[in-house]
């Protein structure tokens, strides 16, 4: 395939023995988008490095030959509503969607990434086998594992991968319910030899990730992309990707950093430094200075996401002098009460600041991220964030101004997975995108059908695996999953009690059994914290 020879590989792949055990490793979604994603990168990487592995890869537009009778296939799973080729693609391969309805003929199913490691529950029917956490450590337990009872029954193969710590096997796993559409009553194992609760996995290593291919064919052309930190020491309190990857890490400048790019470099010009809060790492400055250097002026770099109080003059210049124009700050919300709440620790001064430091280092534009519909917001609240956002463009004339501007969803593993998301945000979206119209402030607002679609997805549990291969036949608009919510009522709860309803802190969660970095007694003190302050 085209696509595949216009690849510049940063590993060597081995010759695989003449027993590996043949394993597809898929992307549900185009190459352009599934090869621009660091984790798929690298355990495609990790399989490809192994001897006893014979993988292949297949997305949902090209494929490398696939094996006749593959023995696993993985799905790397980032985007929510890529379950839609999750299904196509056990469909094209002749694949039961259900893990209950395949037998010793066909594969084990397995999957890992952000989502499945969030809440797998809506998709635990589909898969034979789950990935919970960092893949660093766990996909060579998984491998190592599964070779021990690479011979034996279906049945067999999954009780003894249950025992490992990281793995989840749904099927091994009872829930039940006050009533078909009720609350969750029990998760139980469903004997003594099965662990009671699965922990997810994490990496504790200072040598984080980068790619392991660059290529022009990737969503983002030639970019080659390192890890800077992993998680968030900021702890927002809605935030999935700080309290999920807990802990903080960071990658040591000397032995991870400089190496990792200087590899990249001598495939591409062009450097992404990823991670959800990138700038926080306590090198930060030495990194610049290190790309700052004459030989790297034709070096291009972007960078994910820049907390405002690390926005200096000196980083806004780096990033415009290598041919960045822009920058993205999450600032949430202009009311500083909404911003004490979610545990958001800075100012306005400080974002005013920031957006002058920008301008004077001479970037052209400015990308803020705020939210609506966090809990005890109101319209004043509203209000403060346009003025902030005035206050902004008054600061710094002529630097163009966007604000993009998202529906608040309560996230597993966070202290506000107990609230719904709140209808009068659609209303609020409305409302900021007239005002800043006014105000030649550009509105970027995410679609609030989307929050509730995803909202529906990160509180679901079990029931919703119907549900959701109903919608892969009438689409993904919000109206066909309220098509599909009408035609199994009375088997699941409705769509309200997922998306909007307020959750008991004491009731049985979807993800109960499945353990993240902080246990729920933690959750609970984060969460009556934030509350005292209203």
């Amino acid at each position: 395939m085209t696509d595949f020879n216009q690849e510049k590989l940063l590993f060597n792949p081995v010759s695989p023995d003449h027993d590996a055990i043949p394993l597809i490793f898929a992307f549900p979604n185009d190459y352009t988008v599934g090869i621009t994603s660091l984790g798929y990168q690298i355990i495609w990487a990790t399989f490809a490095t192994r001897s006893d592995v014979d993988v292949s890869r297949l997305f949902t537009d090209i494929q490398e030959s696939l094996p006749q009778n593959p023995e696993l296939l993985g799905f790397s799973f980032s985007w929510e509503l890529d379950y839609v080729n999750i299904l196509n693609l056990l469909e094209s391969l002749t694949i039961p969607f259900q893990a209950n309805k395949r037998d010793d003929n066909h594969p084990l199913v397995f999957g890992g990434g952000p989502v499945l490691t969030a809440n797998p529950e809506p998709f635990a029917d589909f898969f034979d086998i789950i990935l919970l956490g960092d893949g660093e450590n766990l996909i060579h337990d998984f491998i190592d594992a599964y070779k021990t009872i690479r011979y034996e029954d279906r049945e067999t193969k999954l009780r003894h991968l249950a025992t490992i710590p990281g793995i989840y096997i749904p099927s091994l796993y009872e829930v039940n319910y006050n009533s078909p559409d009720g609350d969750i009553t029990s998760i139980k194992p469903l004997n003594n030899t099965i662990p009671y609760t699965v922990e997810k996995q994490t990496y504790k290593g200072n040598v984080l990730s980068a790619s392991t291919v660059v290529t022009e064919k990737a969503a983002w052309e030639n970019i080659y992309m390192v890890e800077v930190v992993r998680s968030c020491p900021e702890m927002c309190r809605f935030c999935l990707a700080s309290y999920l990857t807990l802990p903080f890490r960071t990658a040591s400048l000397e032995t991870s950093l400089i190496p990792a790019i200087e590899k990249g470099l001598t495939v591409t010009n062009r450097i992404g430094l990823l991670g959800a809060s990138v700038t926080q790492h306590p090198e930060f400055n030495d990194l610049l200075d290190y790309l700052y250097q004459p030989k790297y002026e034709d070096v291009r770099v972007s960078i994910a996401s820049v907390r405002t109080n690390t926005l200096t003059e000196k980083l806004a210049k780096l990033l415009s002098d290598r041919q960045t124009k822009s920058v993205t700050i999450a600032v949430e919300s202009g009311s500083e009460k909404i911003r004490k709440i979610i545990n958001k620790k800075l100012d306005n001064e400080e974002i005013i600041q920031a957006a002058i430091n920008a301008k004077s280092g001479g970037l052209k534009n400015i990308k803020f991220y705020g939210m609506v519909g966090i809990p005890e917001e109101n319209e004043d609240d509203i209000e403060q964030t346009i003025m902030m956002l005035e206050s902004i463009k008054k600061a710094a004339p002529g630097l163009r101004l966007t604000f993009g501007c998202s529906t608040f969803v309560p996230k597993s593993h966070t202290p506000f997975q107990w609230f719904g998301v709140n209808k009068i945000a659609k209303k609020r979206l409305k409302y900021i995108e007239k005002q800043l119209g006014k105000k030649g402030i550009e509105f970027r607002p995410e679609s609030y059908n989307w929050s509730v679609i995803q909202a529906l997805i990160s509180r679901g549990d079990r029931r919703l695996s119907k549900l959701l291969q109903l919608t892969r036949i009438y689409g993904d608009s919000l109206g066909s999953y309220k098509r599909a919510f009408k035609e199994l009522k009375g088997q699941l709860p409705p769509l309200d009690y997922y998306v909007h309803h307020t959750w008991k802190t004491e009731q049985i969660l979807p993800w109960s059994h499945l353990n993240g970095p902080l246990p729920s007694a933690t959750l609970i003190k984060h969460l009556d914290a934030a509350m005292s302050l209203t």
